[in-house]
């Protein structure tokens, strides 16, 4: 495990903290309300892009400079923040207080829209951007040339293999107990969907059974229209072995590394949120049987209260998708970039 220290005066600015994959959802929320943190206790994670304050616009920056900053196609805005920026779970953070001149926001919190608002309490220096606004996942972003890693003296814990994990724990139901939907579903599902898009080369794509039956039209929206070319099946650890002739993998992203899962053959793979994917692929519950005496695990009784149903049909975040696609390499490709300029002028 590591901590990081203040560049400046070595003081620990965190707990220590393991690494783990950025979570795909990452700079996606929910608009006008407020969300829980983005990293679990005693994580961290690193985005190796440019994301978040200062941005310039596009048509200032132009187009090779903006695919240096990780945009490949037209957008409103490009970031040039520091690449590799850290982000932890706001109780994570130690010894660090609140710059007040830098504690803008919309209207339930702080947004970083004016850089680093967090400074060390031992030397004063500009460390890390607190965000906690409504539509913003809570974090703490340390700046990488502000802090320093170290480890932390605790043991480190082990990469686990694909068939040493665990993925049950990882599962992220679609809907939340009130009916409304998941955020983190909001989010990830059109993520993957931009990485399908590029994988099929802007083709149609049949989805597997599962996905269409929960999410239902939101998808055609996204996907291109007509025929399917092709079809996409999910697989993964645990699962059938998938065939050689199988057009498109949707797979797990490694909950720690962020690899997406890899069949033994040479196949096209799309990752899906690891949590998402589980919801899908593991074993769910089994169907009621009659049983006398007491109820065995797994079996369901009928007094169980049913899943939570949504109260509205599934509406992607509105800008994750086309977000993404802007920051794939592939956009570049003609049939791409057509399919993409299409997409931006649908109602």
């Amino acid at each position: 495990m590591d901590v990081f220290v203040c560049a400046g005066c070595g003081a620990e600015l965190t707990a220590p903290v393991s690494r783990v994959a950025l979570p795909v959802h990452t700079h996606f929320g929910a608009w006008e309300q407020l969300h829980p943190p983005l990293m679990e206790p005693a994580t961290y994670a690193v985005e190796p892009l440019p994301f978040g304050a200062p941005w310039r616009p596009w048509n200032d920056v132009g187009e090779d400079l903006a695919a240096r900053q990780g945009v490949y196609a037209p957008w409103y805005s490009v970031s040039f923040a520091a690449r590799d920026r850290i982000v932890i779970a706001p109780g994570d953070s130690r010894d660090m207080v609140l710059i007040p001149e830098k504690c803008a926001g919309y209207c339930r919190g702080i947004d970083g829209r004016d850089g680093p608002n967090l400074a060390c309490g031992g030397c004063g220096s500009a460390v890390a951007t607190r965000l906690d606004d409504c539509g913003l996942w809570q974090a703490v972003w340390l700046e990488p040339d502000a802090v320093r890693r170290l480890p932390s003296g605790l043991p480190a814990v082990p990469t686990p293999e694909w068939d040493e994990l665990d993925l049950e724990p990882y599962v992220v139901p679609p809907v939340e107990p009130d009916g409304s939907w998941s955020f983190r579903w909001e989010a990830a599902v059109p993520v993957a969907l931009a990485h399908l898009v590029a994988a099929c080369e802007a083709r149609p794509v049949a989805l597997p059974d599962p996905l269409t039956d929960l999410l239902g039209d939101a998808l055609a929206r996204y996907l291109p229209a007509g025929p399917p070319e092709l079809a996409a099946r999910l697989a993964g650890p645990g699962m059938p072995a998938p065939r050689s002739g199988d057009d498109v993998l949707l797979v797990p992203r490694h909950p720690v590394t962020g690899e997406p899962w890899r069949p033994p053959h040479a196949a096209v793979v799309v990752p899906l949120d690891t949590g998402v994917w589980a919801h899908f692929a593991l074993p769910g519950e089994t169907s009621p049987l009659p049983a006398s005496g007491r109820v065995p695990e797994g079996v369901l009784r009928d007094d169980y209260p049913l899943p939570p149903r949504p109260w509205r049909s599934f509406l992607p975040h509105s800008t994750a998708f086309s977000s993404t696609l802007v920051r794939l390499p592939a956009i570049r490709r003609p049939a791409l970039r057509a399919y993409r300029d299409r997409f931006a002028h649908r109602p």
